[in-house]
């Protein structure tokens, strides 16, 4: 059941981001993060023991970040600043921040391939990515 109610929420998170307009590429981008965010938390709890390793829930929320984050950057349109926690940065350095999310996507990928088996190799999973995350927030992420 529990599978069940991540699964719809990861769908139904996905149906709210498609139905933003292509006008409105904060709320997408917005929309996109959160649904990262909600995966690596999904596998953060796995790596902790907080929650039992499932390989749907694991698979699933690879697939998301790698998904996500391959968008992501093209959400990013000139003009697209105001009123956000995107840093001008972003827009000033574009090849940089394209790499950065190529190299997140790379990395879901290669973990997607050889999914991970276990809670450790969950927790593994995580001090990859996690890095990489932050990288680009510190970089990238205005704060508030």
């Amino acid at each position: 059941m529990k599978l069940k109610t991540v699964l719809f929420s990861l769908a139904l998170a996905g149906l709210a981001a498609g139905a933003v307009t292509a006008a409105e590429p904060q709320k997408v981008r917005e929309g996109m993060m959160k649904q990262i965010g909600g995966s690596v938390g999904a596998l953060g709890a796995i790596a902790k023991g907080q929650k039992p390793y499932d390989a749907a829930v694991v698979k699933t929320s690879l697939e998301t970040i790698s998904k996500n984050i391959k968008a992501f950057p093209d959400q990013f349109p000139a003009g697209s600043d105001a009123n956000s926690e995107a840093s001008p940065k972003i827009w000033a350095n574009m090849d940089d921040f394209k790499a950065k999310a190529d190299h997140l996507a790379k990395e879901a990928d290669t973990l997607l391939a050889q999914l991970p088996a276990d809670q450790a190799a969950v927790g593994a999973a995580v001090g990859k990515l996690g890095p990489l995350c932050s990288d680009c927030h510190q970089t990238y992420r205005l704060k508030k």
